[in-house]
């Protein structure tokens, strides 16, 4: 992989924050990246309440409590992990830095956290797998899947997705068209040469039609409820639902059988003005423990620090996904600067909870919101 030094010295100097990563890679990558990486839809409204969110709750802290035997270990599809932070799929990585994925891959696996690549991802899917799956106390290895309008090819991309090794499919069904997204507009955004959704080359294009209708016809090719129980019988793989916000979607979710779910609003980068995952996540729990529902819940959307992946988690997330913030230290560090954001938060969650009296997450629950009377 390319070589991290320079960006390393950086970071031992001056880089103690997240907030410090995206300052520094506002610096280094080209305006025409950052106007991806960093953009949302419409006028942002849900890229800041995503933030605005997490900032409106207060963490009353508990005092004296036991800590000795405390960790942050969690269980995922079965599976026990060493803490509750996974990488959210992001698309293009190497806009970011020449490694893209595979350096991102690297870091998730060095610091135990999870990795989910996208289909979108400029680096063929085997690679990240390839170069990660043996690592001992490697997180989750997901793939992220947007269902195309040929069947076909979704097959042979599953076919794919198994044989390298990935464990769990993360179906992405908040997008069925992209967010108007105007800053990548005002920078006239396009894709450099070099940099293309390698693991889609081959997919025939939509079929032409004389009445297009909304959307120049992309939405005749949207996924349905029925396009999931499709794919379920295509795969032996455990399939996990993005994009979820409503209830009845998630109770919906759960009755056909969903592995888990992701309380997620694309970042804001779909539907503007869509609630803050903060304000979905407690609602969306809340409806599946009703329904007697037990499956994983991870959330994602404006995480910035330690705090926030607890509140999470005391909001009943089994898990968070980190997103924009990785690109900002791959920009910065490649691998390193990766791994640097995931020990940041890691150590900032592990802080938050000795200061919370919570010797492990299932001690994180909605009490740490408010005082309880006497």
């Amino acid at each position: 992989m390319a070589s991290s030094l320079p960006a390393l010295q950086a970071i031992a100097a001056d880089i103690v924050s997240l907030g410090d990563h995206e300052r520094r890679a506002a610096e280094v990558l080209h305006s025409n990246a950052w106007a991806y990486f960093s953009g949302a839809a419409g006028d942002e409204r849900t890229l800041q309440a995503n933030r605005s969110g997490w900032d409106a709750l207060a963490l009353w802290p508990n005092v004296l409590r036991p800590l000795a035997e405390g960790h942050t270990r969690v269980t995922l599809l079965g599976q026990e992990y060493a803490h509750p932070l996974l990488v959210a799929p992001m698309a293009f990585q190497r806009l970011a830095h020449a490694d893209g994925e595979l350096a991102t891959a690297y870091a998730a696996a060095a610091l135990g956290a999870g990795f989910t690549l996208s289909t979108q991802s400029s680096l063929a899917l085997e690679l990240p797998a390839r170069a990660v799956l043996e690592t001992t106390g490697r997180g989750p290895l997901w793939f992220q899947l947007y269902l195309q309008h040929d069947r076909g090819f979704t097959r042979e991309l599953l076919q794919r997705v198994e044989s390298a090794g990935y464990e769990a499919l993360v179906l992405t069904v908040d997008a069925p068209v992209s967010g108007v997204r105007d800053r990548e507009r005002r920078a006239g955004f396009r894709l450099p040469a070099g940099v293309s959704a390698v693991n889609l080359q081959g997919l025939s294009s939509l079929p032409a039609s004389r009445d297009d209708g909304m959307c120049a016809g992309m939405l005749r090719h949207a996924p349905s409820w029925d396009d999931l129980a499709w794919l379920q019988s295509q795969t032996r793989l455990p399939v996990v639902l993005k994009g979820i916000l409503r209830s009845r979607d998630a109770l919906q979710a759960a009755r056909l059988q969903a592995a888990g779910i992701i309380v997620s609003n694309h970042g804001g980068r779909t539907l503007d003005s869509a609630p803050a995952t903060a304000t979905a996540l407690p609602r969306v729990v809340q409806a599946l423990r009703s329904g007697g529902h037990a499956l994983p819940i991870l959330v994602d959307g404006g995480i910035r620090r330690g705090t926030d992946v607890l509140k999470a988690i005391a909001l009943g997330a089994s898990a968070v996904m980190i997103g924009r913030p990785v690109i900002w230290g791959l920009a910065n560090a490649g691998a390193a600067g990766v791994a640097h954001v995931l020990r940041l938060l890691r150590d900032e969650l592990e802080i938050a909870m000795a200061l919370t009296g919570c010797a492990t997450l299932a001690d994180a629950t909605e009490a740490l919101f408010g005082d309880e009377s006497p």
